[in-house]
Parts: structure tokens; C-alpha cells; sequence
């Protein structure tokens, strides 16, 4: 029912009512096939699930099939067939059910109705739905060889192999044939390569790179044939192979449809694995540096007919190490073509054996050294295809160094009587024997202090030589060898020398060398090949103890605030080389005194050079209220002026001494602490 709206330009309708579909006729299917007809309902009032009737007409009169609601509804005709399940309906959706009838036959030709029963409060829209259906005889035929059984083919990795497959039709409609190969390896059948219906190659899963690759093909031929051809066979073509094909036709809605599908085993494909053994004819190897290593590779192969094989030699520094961590030594290609390499070559022998050889080989070249082998065999198309690889097992190779023989002598040159004298120390290589051109000695320096006990003191690092005679410092030597204090050189060309300009109280103890000696290798870099230790030259003087003493003397036993506090300090010194001293005035306040409460002041020092600084003594009214003067070489006097209540306390003196060091510097000695004087202004008088 529409109601239509007329307007100066236009009639609108407006629509609404139930909507029955089905196919758009007429549907061409073949005889024996099972057909399935689908039917919908929509726009409809009522309960979501739909009930519907099947109905069926050769020519005018419509035979009831089969209903989803009443199961009375089928003809006395359709009864038995029903019964058995040939003709069904299986419902899809609450609003779609399907008309399955299976083996359809010629009388099955003509129209089928669906109907739906309303449910809607008023009737609008249309309730059933016609499609026509027309059964043509089957015409399709699809044979493999000509043989009963399905083929049986064994075949090598690498190998090709073809099949065929013969499909016609001889339907009376157009219909177009879709041919797949597929392989079954396990339970389900799986594609190879198609040609559809409409005239494309289609590759199945995990077959599109071999496809465009031109390693799987298929190839129509005279007579309906269609071959497939694979190249470079590999165990996933193993398997069992068939030919399936549909017959297509375009439907009323010109959308293509499969009207039917056979097909037909062709072969049994059992691919077998290339076998390939690489073996390094020896285990572990020696030799010795500036000789030959020889390797020989030996492959073995149960490949027959024609193929060439690859070789690639590796060497690698851990046995663990992957290919790929590798470095490549030399390799010969499929053509025995050789990479190219100076001391390395690779000779073949015959087919099964392969030699490296490296000359002139060094510490360098010890190892582990794999030998990998390829199998090829060619393709139809003139390219060869690998089919198996394999490598061996790492064999060790270890080169001995040719070491030089060699001794080192160390004896001292000078050697300290007091502290500040120069010590020097020779390193002599002697005795050299088994050396060339391209051998070259450094030297490192070593100290160990000495102990009164019978604790053991690691040896410190004072220098040593890298192979390009570059010297590196120990902690112990690196700032006195910048200011000049240790001087390391080399005297002649197997003498080196340790010289202290000023040997010092904490010099004393053994001294060692040790002399290494180096290898150049072919690629000109430098290896240490042996270390020669000396035998250890002690460094030892006798000294006495420093002694130092300082007393403090007040000058004026009393004294009130304002008048002026003096005090002197002496000095005296044993076993101290020509000393000179630096004095420092402290002062210990109450624990009352806030203005320190840490207890100690420092308030005025003079160096060893008589150089007076204030240290601590912030009293910006008494600036000049303090004074400290060298009275005579071992006596000093203190002095401060206006004294106030606030510098009550203990006052002493800190002395230290100095004797000359190296270069005109100053090293201290030793330090001393004189007695305190009291300054307390209640006792005074």
C-alpha cells in the first residue's frame, strides 16, 4: 500500500510493508548436484522469528514442499523425500531459511514459491516470492594420465616434475571451468596454483613468491589439458597431488556462480633429502709461527647426476661463534671460481676434496676454522637452484710462537747514602739469541716497598713501554716524572735506565725491570710474545729518627688587660740535615667563649721562609696587635698588645721542620707541639 504526493515536479511514494526474497531466476544447476535456495524476510510486524512455506510448480498448479511451522504441510509427492531428508530447510537466521534439496533431477525443473504467514497487524508488502530453477545435464569430465591409479614419483631436492590434468564440458549453457591444484601433506588439502573461471592465475598460500619466481606453473595444453610444472622441489612439495575443478556460470544478476566441482587424484610426490656430509680431514693442528697450515675438506654426497659444489672456508676465535659471526677466508663458487686472497689459497683437489692453504701464518691465525659446502644442480631454465648445505665441525688450530731467548741484568749505577741523594738504576738485555729484524724489546719499571714484618707488598707500577716505545706512568711516578724528580730513558739499544734526581725516605725498597719483547705480525700491528723479569736491586740507607723539641717561656709572670702578653718559643733538632722552621701561634679558648666554639684558634704563623701571615685573628681593631719574629735561628718570639679579657686561654707553639729536598724545594720533616702558656686574668697581678 503507497500513498503518492503530487507536487509541480514530482510524485513521491512512500512505502512500508513485509519484503519476501529470493534469488533472481532463472538458476541454472546440474542434475545429481545438491541445490540450496536462500529466502528472506524483512520490514515485518510480529515476533522476531519468521515462519515460511516452500511451494513448487512445473507448470501452473503450485505442490507444497515443506514448511518450518506445520508438518502437514507437505504433499503427499514430496512426503518420502522429506522423510529421508533429501529436500530440508535449514534456517540460517530468525528471518532467512534455506530450500536444500539434494540429487536434483530433471523433475525438480520450474518455479519455487516462498511464502511467509503474516504476522503483521495490518497486510502490506508482499508475502511470497518466486525464483525459477532449471536443471541441465552434467557435461563436465576430468581425467588424469591414462593410467588407473594415481602416480607414484620419487624425486630428489632440487629436481622438477610436471603433472597433467584433462577437464571439458560439454554443458549446453556458456559456463566457464575454474582449475586448482592442490597437495595434500597432512589431512587437508591445501592450494597449489589456479586458473579461475575468469581466466587469472591465482598462487595458493605460501606459493606466491615461488609463482612470480616462475618455479610453479600452469600451463594449458592441446586436448582441455592443463599442466602443472614445479621447479626446485623441496620437502614441502612432497605429498599428494589433485586436480580440482568447478563449473561456473553467470547468473540473472550477471554475479558468477558454482553450479558443481569433481576432481581427480594425480600423483603421489615423495621428495627425498639431498644427504650431505662435510668433514675436516683433521682434529686439532700445530704449527709453528712463519710455516704453513694445510686443512683439507672433504664432501660427501649420495647426489647423482649433474651438480657442482661450493666451498667457504671460516675462521672464527671461539668455537661457539655462529657463521655469521665468522670471517670469511676464501670460498670457490659453483664454477670454481676462487676469491681472491695473497696468503691464502684454495685448491681442488677432485670433486670431494678441497685444500687451504695459509702461508707464513702467526699468533693471529690460531682459532677455529669451519669449512661450509653447498650442493647445486641446474633448472630447466638454465639457473642453478642450492639444494642442500652443510658445515663442519670447527677444527683448532694453534700457532706457537717463535719466542726470543733472551736475560735481563739490573744493577744500580748510583745509590743513595742519605735522603735527597740520586739513585739510577741500569736495565741490560744480554745474552740475545733467536732474534730478527722484526723482534723489538721495551721495558717496564716496578717497586716494592719493604716491610719489617713478614707481610707481603704488591709491587706498584712506576712505567711502562708500549710497543711503539710510547711510556705510561704509574700513580707513583706520574707527577714526580712531570716536575723532573724521575727521569726514564734509554742509553744504549739494550740498556734502560730509572734515574731519582732526590731519593726520599719513601723510595726505599726493592726495584725490579721487566723486559718484553715483541712480534710483528703481517698486518704490521705489534704482539707481545714474552716477559723477562730481572732480579730486584734494593734501594736502602740507615736513618735515624727526626727529633724535634720545642719549649715556651713567658716573659712577664704577671700582667693585667691592656698591657702587652710575651712569650718565646726555642727550638732545638737531632738527626735533621741543616733544618729550617716554620712557626704557628694557637691559641685554646674556654668552652665559654662563643666566638670558637670549637676550642682552638689559630692566630698568626711565620714559614720557613720568615714569611708572617694572620691566620685566624679577626679583631679588626687589634690588626697590628699581634706579632710573631724569628729572634735567632731556633727561637721565636711571640708578642700581642692590649690584651683584653676575651684572650684569656693556653697559648702554644707548632713547629714544624724542614730540610732541603730536591730542585730548591723545602720537604718537611717532622712537627713538635710546645707547652702551653696560661694567660688568666683573675690570678694575675
Amino acid at each position: 500500500n503507497c500513498v503518492c504526493f503530487l507536487s509541480l515536479f514530482s510524485c513521491l511514494a512512500f512505502c512500508r510493508g513485509r519484503v519476501v526474497r529470493v534469488p533472481k531466476g532463472p538458476l541454472i544447476r546440474v542434475v545429481g548436484t545438491e541445490v540450496v535456495i536462500p529466502c528472506s524476510v524483512s520490514d515485518y510486524d510480529g515476533p522476531s522469528e519468521q515462519n515460511f512455506d516452500w511451494e513448487f510448480s512445473r507448470e501452473t498448479d503450485f505442490v507444497r514442499i515443506v514448511s518450518t511451522w506445520d508438518s502437514t504441510f507437505t504433499s503427499e509427492e514430496y512426503q518420502k523425500r522429506v522423510g529421508h531428508g533429501d529436500i530440508k530447510l535449514r534456517r540460517s537466521s530468525n528471518d532467512a531459511v534455506e530450500l536444500v534439496i539434494r540429487n536434483i533431477q530433471p523433475t525438480d525443473q520450474g518455479r519455487y514459491k516462498c511464502s511467509t504467514p503474516s504476522t503483521d497487524a495490518t497486510v502490506q508488502g508482499n508475502y511470497d516470492a518466486e525464483v525459477q530453477v532449471k536443471v541441465i545435464s552434467d557435461g563436465l569430465s576430468v581425467s588424469g594420465s591414462k593410467a588407473r591409479s594415481s602416480t607414484s614419483l620419487r624425486l630428489s631436492e632440487g629436481d622438477s616434475f610436471k603433472m597433467r590434468c584433462s577437464a571439458v564440458t560439454t554443458s549446453p549453457e556458456h559456463t566457464h571451468l575454474h582449475v586448482t591444484w592442490q597437495i595434500k601433506s597432512g589431512s587437508a588439502w591445501r592450494d597449489v596454483l589456479s586458473l579461475t573461471h575468469e581466466g587469472k592465475f591465482q598462487p595458493g598460500p605460501g606459493y606466491e613468491e615461488r609463482y612470480r619466481n616462475g618455479d610453479t606453473r600452469l600451463d594449458t595444453g592441446a586436448n582441455d589439458t592443463y599442466w602443472l610444472s614445479v621447479s626446485q622441489a623441496s620437502s614441502v612439495d612432497g605429498g599428494a597431488y589433485r586436480c580440482l575443478v568447478s563449473e561456473w556460470v553467470r547468473g540473472a544478476d550477471s554475479s558468477w556462480q558454482k553450479i558443481q566441482e569433481k576432481s581427480v587424484e594425480i600423483a603421489s610426490v615423495a621428495i627425498q633429502r639431498t644427504a650431505l656430509d662435510v668433514v675436516i680431514s683433521t682434529s686439532n693442528v700445530s704449527v709453528t709461527e712463519r710455516d704453513s697450515l694445510d686443512l683439507t675438506c672433504n664432501i660427501t654426497t649420495d647426489r647423482s647426476g649433474v651438480f657442482q659444489a661450493e666451498v667457504t672456508w671460516y675462521f672464527s676465535a671461539s668455537p661457539d661463534d655462529t657463521l655469521s659471526d665468522a670471517h670469511v677466508l676464501l670460498s670457490m663458487d659453483r664454477d670454481s671460481v676462487v676469491s681472491d686472497s695473497t696468503l691464502i689459497s684454495l685448491g681442488h683437489v677432485d670433486r670431494n676434496s678441497y685444500h687451504l692453504l695459509v702461508r707464513d701464518v702467526d699468533v693471529e691465525d690460531s682459532g677455529y676454522y669451519f669449512c661450509q659446502a653447498a650442493v647445486w644442480v641446474p633448472l630447466h631454465n638454465g639457473s642453478w637452484h642450492k639444494v642442500v648445505e652443510r658445515t663442519s665441525a670447527p677444527v683448532s688450530v694453534a700457532v706457537a710462537v717463535l719466542e726470543p731467548d733472551y736475560e735481563v741484568f739490573l744493577n744500580a749505577s748510583k745509590t743513595p747514602k742519605f735522603s735527597d741523594d740520586p739513585t739510577e738504576l741500569n736495565c741490560r738485555i744480554t745474552n740475545v739469541q733467536d732474534t730478527e729484524a722484526n723482534i723489538r724489546f721495551t721495558v717496564s719499571w716496578y717497586y716494592r716497598q719493604r716491610l719489617r714484618s713478614d707481610d707481603v707488598m704488591a709491587e706498584e707500577l712506576l712505567a711502562t713501554m708500549d710497543a711503539d716505545w710510547t711510556l705510561v706512568f704509574g700513580d707513583r711516578s706520574r707527577e714526580r716524572t712531570q716536575n723532573g724528580e724521575i727521569i726514564f730513558s734509554k742509553k744504549a739499544v739494550n740498556t734502560f735506565s730509572l734515574r731519582i734526581q732526590w731519593t726520599s725516605e719513601s723510595d726505599r725498597g726493592d726495584y725490579f725491570c721487566v723486559i718484553s719483547a715483541w712480534s710483528r705480525h703481517r698486518n704490521n700491528s705489534w704482539v707481545k710474545t714474552k716477559d723477562v723479569t730481572s732480579a730486584s736491586v734494593s734501594i736502602f740507607w740507615a736513618a735515624q729518627d727526626y727529633m724535634l723539641t720545642v719549649e715556651a717561656v713567658k716573659l712577664k709572670p704577671f700582667f693585667v688587660a691592656g698591657h702587652t702578653f710575651e712569650m718565646t718559643c726555642k727550638v732545638s733538632s737531632k738527626n735533621i740535615k741543616t733544618p729550617r722552621y716554620s712557626v704557628l701561634i694557637t691559641a685554646e679558648k674556654p668552652l665559654t667563649d662563643q666566638s670558637n666554639p670549637n676550642g682552638t684558634t689559630r692566630i698568626i704563623s711565620l714559614n720557613q721562609d720568615s714569611v708572617v701571615r694572620l691566620e685566624d685573628w679577626t679583631d679588626q681593631t687589634r690588626v697590628d696587635g699581634v706579632v710573631l719574629e724569628k729572634v735567632q735561628e731556633n727561637e721565636f718570639r711571640y708578642r700581642m698588645y692590649q690584651t683584653q679579657i676575651s684572650d684569656a686561654g693556653l697559648y702554644r707553639c707548632v713547629v714544624t721542620a724542614w730540610s732541603p729536598g730536591g730542585g730548591g724545594m723545602w720537604r718537611e720533616a717532622v712537627n713538635g707541639l710546645s707547652n702551653p702558656i696560661q694567660i688568666d686574668f683573675q690570678t694575675s697581678g
